[in-house]
């Protein structure tokens, strides 16, 4: 009786585990963004003091943390951008609970129009990378 070789069979095997399994460049893209001064400003005031790591609004962070939002892989970061967008699109975010106590944390209509136009412009430009 014959025996068949493995070899080309293991060889077959490399190969797809080397182009389909290993991730490529542009999936694990976690070079730092730089979020622009005005973008900068608005978070700051009104999103990261839940949306951090010391944050003690455990779902907030899970979401999004901004200390480790350059971080995140690009195929990450696109979704956090379309869901920035989204949430202010609703207007769930600053959550009503959260405007109860901080008023002040509101974010103005022209505001909102700076996020969600940054977080598409920035999904956009990874999308073509």
């Amino acid at each position: 009786m014959k025996q068949k070789s493995i070899i080309p069979g293991i060889l077959i095997l490399f190969l797809f585990v080397s182009f389909v399994v290993v991730p490529t460049e542009k999936t694990t893209d976690t070079s730092p963004r730089k979020i622009p001064a005005n973008v900068k400003a608005i978070i700051d005031r009104s999103c990261f003091g839940c949306h951090n790591t010391d944050s003690r609004n455990e779902d907030a962070k899970e979401d999004l943390d901004f200390k480790k939002f350059d971080t995140l892989t690009q195929f990450k970061m696109i979704g956090t951008y379309k869901k920035i967008g989204e949430m202010l699109e609703k207007q769930k975010m600053p959550p009503s609970k959260f405007l109860d106590r901080f008023p002040e944390k509101k974010l103005t209509d022209e505001e909102t129009s700076v996020l969600m136009n940054w977080a598409k412009r920035e999904a956009g430009a990874l999308l073509k990378k």
